[in-house]
């Protein structure tokens, strides 16, 4: 490569973005990359407006002031099915299936194109066996972790580049976290880009590339996840709720 080669813009790039409820600033100036290829965390409590950022980047909230730009490419006001053209994926807080739809009947809701639909049920089937032996089941019937692989399912069904994730140990067994986070690692190993919400935090550190925390509508800190995996509980703990050092 030439010295004057220009590196790649990052899969996602969020710049002085703030996210506002009426009065409330949910998302307070706050900037981000996240590398393509990289599986990158963001940490924090209950209301620190991670699932806020997420949303505005899937088109779902709008942005007060600040940019968003998608393989260097800026986002405006497109909706969100088009975000989804351009590659990006979400997977939102909570098991949003559809009860009484099949699981396969779930994975194809939206799809339109026959080699689409065939392309959605080899991912989901290769990454989640499981899915494929319960294919004519109702969603409504599985249990909480099939759900779960169920909505990971539904969510790469639109061959997403970009894989936006919130809070997908919510409510589940430790062990049925663990086997969902060895899924999104190979899904990273893969060459997608991932950018996770998680209050599972040691878990979802071990696999990620980076981290960050936020506060209060703030990234307070930012930087590789295995500087963050080598503090105790309590360090991170002081971290989640802004008392640790910058």
């Amino acid at each position: 490569m030439s010295a004057t080669a220009v590196a790649a813009p990052p899969a996602l790039r969020v710049t002085g973005l703030h996210v506002r409820y009426g009065q409330l600033t949910a998302v307070h100036d706050l900037s981000i990359d996240v590398p393509a290829g990289e599986l990158v965390v963001l940490l924090g409590a209950n209301g620190a407006g991670k699932s806020s950022l997420l949303k505005t980047v899937m088109g779902l909230e709008r942005a007060a002031e600040g940019t968003i730009e998608l393989h260097g490419e800026p986002l405006g006001r497109t909706p969100s099915h088009a975000r989804v053209g351009r590659g990006l994926g979400y997977l939102p807080e909570g098991r949003g299936v559809f009860p009484t739809m099949t699981v396969e009947e779930n994975i194809l809701a939206g799809l339109q194109s026959m080699s689409r639909k065939a392309h959605a049920l080899e991912t989901a089937y290769t990454l989640f066996p499981r899915m494929g032996e319960r294919r004519r089941q109702m969603a409504g019937s599985l249990s909480g972790g099939e759900q779960q692989m169920l909505s990971l399912s539904r969510a790469l069904a639109g061959d997403p580049k970009l894989l936006l994730l919130d809070e997908l140990s919510l409510g589940l067994a430790p062990a049925i976290v663990v086997q969902l986070f060895e899924k999104i690692k190979e899904l990273r190993d893969g060459g997608m880009t991932i950018l996770l919400v998680e209050q599972f935090a040691h878990a979802a550190l071990r696999i990620a590339d980076r981290a960050g925390v936020m506060v209060r509508g703030r990234l307070t800190r930012f930087g590789a996840a295995e500087e963050f995996a080598r503090m105790s509980p309590d360090e991170l703990a002081s971290h989640y709720f802004g008392s640790g050092e910058e």
